[in-house]
């Protein structure tokens, strides 16, 4: 109990939803996960595999645009297409900056199940930790808020393997989709720069649920 206390009171320093990091904290990973076995080129989905319509979402965890597609938009898309299995959106990083890749570290280090708990955990806290003179004190503090320790944060941070991955799928997307700015979204083979609202989403979506 001492530790969940020390994690609400994280959560009240960050101004974050006790829901949320609560919940990422009792979904803890398990001890047999360790940094050394992520290999960062899991793709990263929410939604059903056979859904007629896959988006591609090419994101940098320091741009604020990106935070507020997260914030704004997902909820409503996730409620309207996603969770009707009428989308898959799949996740990946394409950090504008080290303070970024740092952070995508550590969402991937949070584990798959968490994953995209610690994404949204990581954009409502962007300000705290992309401004800080110390990102990566900040950034250790946001793991502790979902049960990531500092010790694993730092082994996932050497983990070379991980951060290649990181990079190779911003290459990637580079190369393939012409991805020069965050947030894109490929959506029917054709890249969509910038963060469409719900609105756009249903023309964009639109022929391609006929």
């Amino acid at each position: 109990w001492e530790n969940m206390f020390t994690l609400i009171k994280a959560c009240l320093r960050f101004a974050a939803p006790v829901s949320l990091v609560l919940a990422l904290a009792l979904t803890a990973v398990p001890a047999t996960v360790s940094a050394k076995s992520l290999s960062g080129k899991e793709e990263m989905a929410i939604g059903a595999a056979d859904a007629p319509v896959t988006v591609v979402e090419y994101a940098s965890m320091s741009c604020s645009h990106c935070a507020h597609f997260h914030i704004e938009t997902l909820p409503a898309l996730k409620e309207k297409y996603i969770n009707t299995g009428k989308l898959r959106l799949v996740f990946r990083e394409f950090p504008l900056d080290r303070t970024a890749f740092w952070a995508a570290i550590l969402a991937r280090c949070s584990g798959e199940k968490r994953f995209f708990g610690f994404i949204d955990l990581l954009f409502r806290q962007q300000k705290k930790w992309s401004h800080s003179r110390d990102p990566l004190a900040e950034l250790s503090q946001v793991g502790l808020m979902g049960g990531v320790g500092k010790k694993d944060f730092e082994a996932c941070l050497k983990n070379a393997d991980l951060g290649n991955a990181i990079l190779a799928t911003r290459l990637a997307g580079e190369q393939k989709h012409k991805i020069q700015s965050t947030p894109s979204f490929v959506i029917g083979g054709k890249t969509q720069p910038g963060a469409p609202t719900l609105e756009q989403f249903d023309e964009l979506l639109k022929p391609l649920l006929k």
